[in-house]
């Protein structure tokens, strides 16, 4: 839509003529305008829908205005038809003929009822609003076209944001609906249900939310229309689909649950095997302990031996439910099991590991304290001192210390210390202390 020229003196026919043409451009353009909005689809939508909260309330005033605009146009339209006939009765206008032109187009020539303008609430010529006290009011084409213009874009918006909505959400709120179905479907058949699993009441809800959601766009399509900062462009914004992308998250989560409940009917049985051997190898491993702390109580004295823990039967127990899920399909409650369940077994055989290597910890002390004095008598053989009697007491001192039993291992690793004190003063050697460095000799050990 275009502005006509503000007013001004008696035009020529020059003028008039430029006029009439300019003017009969801008309807042609208003009336353009105006058909394409009575044939817009949203348009249409909106008469044949059941709207609700803030569309039912801008669709009345905004079915107001479209009617106020065919009834200004027409008026438009009148006062143009007029200011032709005049000016077409004759080549060579007169003075009263351009007098009276110059009313038409540029005085206030346009009178619209007042109730008309009322049901709208169009300004009056001075500024206000139209009420129902006024019986007309009176508009110079400009302000007319000013007005219309204003209209048609308020009247425009409403119906483009509304059936940017219809055509954005309720499609995609249909295909996520297609898919929800279908993730329900395959829920149900590994027995993830409402009630049962959570993943199964999170389809619950979000199937409510989307018959909701799509029941709210359809009647209140506005409510949905996130309108552009900063543009006065009809239609400027986009959907909102705040709530449609937190649904489809939520559904995007479910699947990747029912994913990996269904990983665990495809490989259950192997898992299952794996944690038995696990807590096999466990229980093995608890019972050599247990073992090793009987032979370590009899053979070592004066040391602390750690209990030892009796079988895992806690894990037995679940992983006989397990089995249990297993055999009627629990899918659903199997998938968390075994993930609990083989983070447990791995702890298990890990503490039955470190339980063994602390109860035999004493008769590795021993076995290094042996290999040790063994190491430095074949030393002294080599240097032909093997028959030293102060070695020769030493050595045999602390050989009965480490092969009877029980054990004194701090009296044993001190008879060894003496040995290796009395081995390395007659090779003339420093005495190696626990601890601390040791001679030449000492740093390259007994076998050199």
């Amino acid at each position: 839509m275009a502005d006509t020229d503000p007013a001004g003196p008696v035009m020529d026919r020059d003028e008039v003529d430029r006029a009439l043409a300019r003017l009969g451009q801008e309807h042609e353009a208003i009336e353009t305008s105006l058909l394409a909005l009575q044939d817009h689809a949203g348009r249409r939508l909106l008469e044949g829908a059941r709207l609700t909260g803030v569309t039912a309330e801008r669709w009345t005033s905004t079915e107001a205005a479209i009617t106020l605009l065919w009834t200004y146009f027409d008026a438009y339209t009148d006062v143009l038809r007029k200011a032709r006939e005049t000016r077409a009765r004759r080549r060579w206008s007169s003075r009263e003929d351009l007098v009276e032109l110059t009313e038409l187009l540029r005085g206030e020539p346009v009178t619209v009822a007042g109730s008309a303008a009322a049901t709208a609430g169009a300004p009056t010529p001075h500024g206000g609003q139209a009420g129902p006290g006024v019986l007309s009011e009176r508009w110079s084409l400009s302000a007319l076209v000013d007005r219309m213009n204003e209209l048609y874009a308020s009247s425009l918006d409403m119906v483009v944001a509304a059936d940017a909505v219809w055509s954005a959400l309720p499609a995609r709120i249909d295909l996520l609906s297609a898919e929800l179905t279908r993730t329900s479907r395959l829920a149900h058949s590994v027995g993830v249900r409402p009630g049962e699993h959570p993943a199964g009441d999170d389809l619950e809800r979000i199937t409510r939310t989307l018959k909701k959601l799509r029941e709210q766009v359809v009647s209140d399509p506005l409510a949905f229309w996130k309108p552009a900062e900063g543009s006065s462009a009809p239609g400027g914004g986009k959907p909102d689909t705040t709530v449609y992308d937190r649904e489809a998250r939520a559904l995007e989560d479910v699947r990747r649950e029912i994913d990996a409940v269904l990983a665990v009917r495809q490989d259950a049985e192997k898992r299952i095997v794996r944690l038995r051997d696990l807590l096999s190898r466990a229980d093995r491993t608890l019972a050599e302990a247990r073992t090793a702390r009987g032979e370590v109580l009899a053979k070592i004295a004066a040391t602390e031996v750690p209990v030892v823990s009796g079988p895992p039967t806690a894990l037995q127990e679940q992983l006989s439910t397990a089995a249990e899920y297993r055999r009627h399909a629990q899918w659903h409650r199997l998938s968390p099991l075994l993930e609990s369940l083989e983070q447990k077994a791995e702890d298990e055989l890990l503490r039955a590991r470190e339980s063994l290597t602390a109860v035999t910890a004493p008769l590795a002390v021993r076995a290094e304290l042996r290999g040790r004095l063994d190491a430095y008598r074949a030393k002294v053989s080599r240097h032909g001192l093997a028959e030293d009697p102060l070695l020769v007491e030493r050595y045999e001192k602390a050989r009965r210390m480490l092969w009877s039993a029980p054990c004194d291992l701090r009296a044993a690793e001190q008879a060894v210390l003496r040995y290796q004190q009395a081995v390395a003063e007659l090779l003339g050697a420093a005495p190696g202390v626990p601890g601390q460095g040791a001679g030449p000799e000492e740093r390259r050990g007994p076998g050199t």
